[in-house]
Order: structure tokens, then C-alpha cells, then sequence
């Protein structure tokens, strides 16, 4: 807002009101920054402990991750060959870590087939209300929703020139996130080139 002397001078309440509210977006936008910036140093810093063990990285990774979303819980998955291998996971219940414990094959629907066919990210706001879950589109999402009680779903790929290496799957239990981790998730999409 930019204030011109007649508008200052017609209503000051409002003019300080809104003040206020942009000095409150922008605390909270240095707090978000500095919250990234904090998980990129302490994965850095796994990276550079890990001496070419890459198991904590990927679960420092996804810590990160879920943290900075506010997520409940969620894996890292890799991709070798026809196979997804899940190579990290964080706070999933037992039954879901059963379910994807061994590799499985691309199957059409997934996070990791619609990255291997162009998709940048996928948010699923409100995985209960979502045909794909229920159709079959997405055949793996289903026992997320039923054993995990996931509601929110963000997947992103983890691309290398072009290649798809894996992907971050994180899930929110409850539907209706915070105005604050809203904006983070958003944030935190890549970008399309």
C-alpha cells in the first residue's frame, strides 16, 4: 500500500492496520527464509559427515522436509531401474512401512511414473475427497489414506538433468494446514523452467 497524504490523513486506523499486517507477512516470510536456510545447512552438514554413507542424508533430507511443511509423516524414494526402493522414511505407522518396505514396480498413477512423464509436483489437498484414490488412478495412495489416516499429499521429484532419481512423498494428516504452512509447501515447489 502506498500511502498519499490524502489517504493518510482520511483514515490513519486503516493506514496503521495495514502497516501492521505487512510488517507481520514479512516477519513471517524472514522466519520461513531463515527456517530453509537452517535445514540446508544441517543437511549440508550430514552430507559432509556422511563419508559416503548416504542413509542418514536421505533421512536428514526428509526430516527437513517434513519439518519445514509441517508434515506427519513421509518417505524418499529412489528409483533403480524399473523399481522404486523407499530409502528413508519418517513417523509412517508400521503397517504403512510393511506395505513399501521391498521394491515395487513404476505402476501408472503414482508419484513416480507421473515424474517420469513431465509432472513437476503433485499437491493433493484433500486426499479423501480425491477420485484417484478411490478409482484406482493412484493404486498405491489408497492404504496411505486408510491405514496412515493421510489427508494432504505433496510429492516432489528429485531430478537430475532431466532425470528422474526419485522423489519426496510427504503427507499431512490433517486437510485444512495453517495459512503459514501453506505458504512453506508452496514455497518449497520447484519452479517450472
Amino acid at each position: 500500500m502506498s500511502a498519499t497524504p490524502d489517504s493518510t490523513l482520511a483514515d490513519p486506523e486503516q493506514l496503521i492496520a495495514d502497516l501492521q499486517r505487512q510488517l507481520a507477512e514479512r516477519i513471517a516470510e524472514r522466519d520461513e527464509a531463515l527456517d530453509q536456510q537452517t535445514a540446508t545447512a544441517e543437511v549440508l552438514q550430514v552430507i559432509n559427515s556422511s563419508l559416503g554413507n548416504l542413509a542418514p542424508v536421505f533421512d536428514t533430507m526428509l526430516e527437513k522436509a517434513l519439518r519445514l511443511c509441517d508434515a506427519a509423516f513421509g518417505f524418499m524414494a529412489t528409483l533403480d531401474g524399473e523399481l522404486v526402493r523407499v530409502v528413508a522414511e519418517r513417523g509412517i505407522p508400521a503397517e504403512l512401512s510393511e506395505y513399501h518396505r521391498d521394491p515395487y514396480p513404476v505402476a501408472p498413477g503414482t508419484p513416480i511414473h507421473r515424474f517420469l512423464h513431465g509432472a513437476e509436483a503433485i499437491h493433493v489437498v484433500d486426499t479423501v475427497d480425491d477420485p484417484d484414490t478411490w478409482s484406482g488412478a493412484s493404486p498405491r495412495r489408497r492404504p496411505y489414506v486408510e491405514l496412515g489416516g493421510a489427508r494432504s499429499l505433496l510429492a516432489v521429484p528429485l531430478r537430475k538433468d532431466g532425470s528422474v532419481l526419485g522423489c519426496f512423498v510427504i503427507y499431512r494428516q490433517p486437510c485444512s494446514p495453517s495459512r503459514t504452512s501453506r505458504s512453506r509447501c508452496s514455497r518449497a515447489l520447484p519452479r517450472r523452467r
